[in-house]
């Protein structure tokens, strides 16, 4: 029967279009549970995942009727607001109303608890975790953050799995919960994989966002471990040993060599792993899956042999097409610190190639001038970098219009190009010469629509 408790069978999401809700919308349909949603915009993926499972709402919009006295638990996402109707009825009807991550905790209460935070990385380390224990025929639950090959759902929950892997994002619980998510599901092992300031519309100051980290670290609990990047400065900060009965793991960078293009790891033995994956972030990845890994009773021969079939989550460093001298990756990188590090690393995997690269500011924090600054000398490694975003986002967020120039100051880069309009991206690119040159394309967007597949077909011969 269903991982949720027995008591919980009858459930009501609110916003349930959203990427991490329509999962666990599938997810608990999938365990048995009776499951209703509502949301205003449902978009693909989710709107056909949820058709075919006959959860889709028959209409978009908020329909408080829908919120009766028989329902067990109302699940609300962060698209929603404080003031949505369906929400007030379940407030009015003295309904339990759960935020995602206090619904995680429920159905995990009698598990044990693997929660992987951090401003970067977490979602790749989360994805190795999951990798490594599905290859060995581990039970575990997870709740993930992106789409992972081999896995239907990116929500699993059932009765009879010990474990739960977490990505334990720092953003909001919910419209009425404005706790970060991470800090409520009660982790037994804790990784911080890096802090690096970001959702300056929600921690206004450096202080405050690594004031969360420290709060996650010491929730650590007797017994319990926290894994860490042992080389982060602002990690540091918030790990330093302070109960003798939590144990401090610290990480760096798994060793390895670099050759015609391909990383291979060396395990104790100075024996050469190959994998997929390449740059000193994903290295810092490795070592903290291994570390988790460990924990949970995976020795490290057999992570290594699971390593090597390891593709990567999707839309980190993902590959897109490659030829004899060119390749075409795209990334989900947008913070400053993921744009340095999938930059930096794609340079110095690929050193003899020229490096185009293009990164598209379409988060409130990435265009707001406030926070700008932050983006100085991180797109430095390129040999043609490129700023691309779209005016009427500024629109949409409320935000300053940004003039080109503002962007290329901020970068501290005098030779940025700055589009506002895919056409002219589209073109710039299509116009370079490829011969013995690389294309990475970083975005959490779409560069509005441009067509990445046909732009590869053009580099790559």
């Amino acid at each position: 029967m269903a991982a949720t408790p027995s008591s919980l069978q009858r459930l009501h999401l609110i916003a349930i279009g959203g990427s991490i809700m329509h999962n666990l919308a599938l997810a608990l349909h999938k365990s048995g549970a009776h499951v209703t949603g509502s949301d205003d915009e449902i978009f693909e993926p989710a709107k056909g995942r949820l058709a075919k499972a006959e959860l889709l709402p028959a209409a978009e919009g908020w329909f408080p009727e829908k919120v009766t006295a028989d329902l067990d638990a109302v699940i609300v996402g962060m698209h929603a607001r404080a003031d949505n109707p369906e929400l007030l009825r379940a407030q009015e009807l003295g309904l339990r109303v759960y935020s995602f991550p206090e619904f995680i905790y429920e159905a995990s209460k009698d598990k044990q608890r693997v929660v992987i935070g951090g401003s970067h990385g977490k979602t790749s380390i989360t994805s190795l975790i999951l990798h490594v224990l599905r290859y060995h025929g581990r039970k575990f639950d997870y709740a993930v953050g992106a789409q992972l090959e081999g896995f239907d759902l990116m929500v699993q929950l059932t009765d009879d799995a010990p474990i739960i892997i977490i990505e334990g994002d720092e953003y909001l619980s919910s419209p009425i919960d404005r706790r970060p998510k991470f800090h409520l599901y009660q982790h037994h092992i804790g990784v911080i994989s890096g802090i690096s300031w970001d959702h300056i519309n929600v921690f206004p100051t450096e202080e405050i966002y690594r004031e969360q980290f420290k709060i996650f670290a010491d929730m650590t609990p007797k017994a319990g471990t926290l894994i860490y990047d042992r080389d982060d400065e602002q990690v540091q900060l918030v790990t330093v040993p302070s109960s003798p009965d939590v144990a401090y793991v610290g990480y760096g960078p798994h060793e390895h060599v670099i050759r015609d293009g391909k990383t291979y790891l060396l395990n104790k033995k100075d024996e050469e792993v190959p994998v997929q994956v390449f740059g000193e972030h994903n290295l810092r990845n490795i070592s903290a899956a291994k570390e988790v890994c460990k924990c949970l009773g995976i020795k490290g021969k057999d992570f290594y042999e699971a390593l090597g079939s390891f593709k990567g989550a999707a839309r980190r460093l993902e590959l897109v097409r490659e030829g004899a001298g060119s390749v075409v990756y795209k990334d989900f990188a947008h913070a400053p610190s993921k744009l340095k590090a999938t930059a930096t690393s794609f340079k110095k995997q690929f050193p003899q190639r020229k490096l185009v690269a293009c990164l598209e500011l379409h988060t409130f924090s990435s265009l707001n001038p406030a926070f700008l600054p932050q983006y100085a000398h991180t797109f430095d490694a390129p040999d043609v970098a490129v700023v691309y975003f779209n005016p009427h986002v500024l629109e949409h967020k409320r935000l300053p219009a940004l003039p080109p120039e503002a962007v290329q100051q901020a970068f501290q880069r005098p030779d940025l190009r700055v589009f506002t309009d895919s056409r002219e991206l589209a073109a710039f690119l299509h116009a370079q010469d490829w011969h013995e040159a690389n294309l990475l394309m970083m975005s959490s967007g779409t560069f509005d629509g441009l067509d990445l597949a046909e732009l590869a077909e053009k580099v790559v011969r």
